[in-house]
């Protein structure tokens, strides 16, 4: 299955470099140049590994990182050229997911990849308060209770912890939930499915805790 991989990288020739071999690979590869483009492109939740470049023109990727993982899990590889133990140190604990110095060796590069998504699609859970959910078996539980979900309450639970703390816009919310067919489902069915699932997962369904919503604009996750 292709991977989707979003490249953040300012020098342009690495990144068409890394491009063309992975493309080459049979994978799906997305770039941006910027910090601002990157948090924009993470902030779909469609990718599976990003690559990210320490120094950006607009900013840095520690602050990108940083930002990133108050709405997203997504597998961070951090590229480069500033080779000393404290900025290894300082990216880690920011929730990068490991480290490459340049210039690295792209098969060693492949392979870390490989096992951070390998890893992750194997094994990952999310957690917000008592909520647990199990990417690998789809399953979900309130404390030690099992939650039993519709195909499209999962994928929307799933979108709105992904991006917690984050607002979703209900045309963000129908561009994600896409059925095989290719039909959107209209923004009444959004509507109907965060109702149908606050009534699943809050402890008060007329007061809610967990899905927020931003009158005007959509829905947000708060993590408590």
């Amino acid at each position: 299955m292709a991977r989707k991989i979003l490249i953040i990288e300012d020098d342009v020739d690495l990144r068409e470099g890394l491009h063309f071999s992975f493309a080459g690979d049979g994978d799906v590869v997305f770039d941006a140049g910027t910090k601002r483009e990157g948090i924009q492109e993470i902030r779909k939740g469609i990718y599976d590994i990003v690559l990210l470049d320490c120094n950006l023109p607009d900013g840095t990727g520690f602050e990108l990182c940083r930002e990133v993982r108050k709405f997203s899990t997504v597998p961070i590889i951090m590229l480069t050229a500033r080779d000393t133990e404290m900025d290894e140190i300082k990216a880690l604990e920011l929730g990068v997911d490991d480290y490459l110095s340049k210039p690295f060796s792209l098969g060693v590069l492949k392979a870390r990849m490989k096992r951070l998504v390998n890893g992750k699609a194997g094994s990952e859970k999310l957690v917000s308060g008592n909520l647990t959910i199990d990417k690998s078996s789809c399953k979900v539980c309130k404390g030690s209770e099992e939650v039993f979900l519709s195909k499209l309450e999962y994928k929307l639970l799933l979108y709105l912890v992904e991006n917690r703390n984050h607002v979703l816009s209900k045309e963000q919310i129908l561009d994600h939930i896409w059925d095989n067919e290719g039909k959107y489902v209209d923004s009444n069915t959004v509507s109907v499915n965060i109702s149908r699932l606050r009534l699943k997962i809050e402890d008060d369904p007329g007061s809610p805790r967990l899905i927020k919503t931003i009158h005007g604009i959509g829905y947000i996750w708060k993590d408590e």
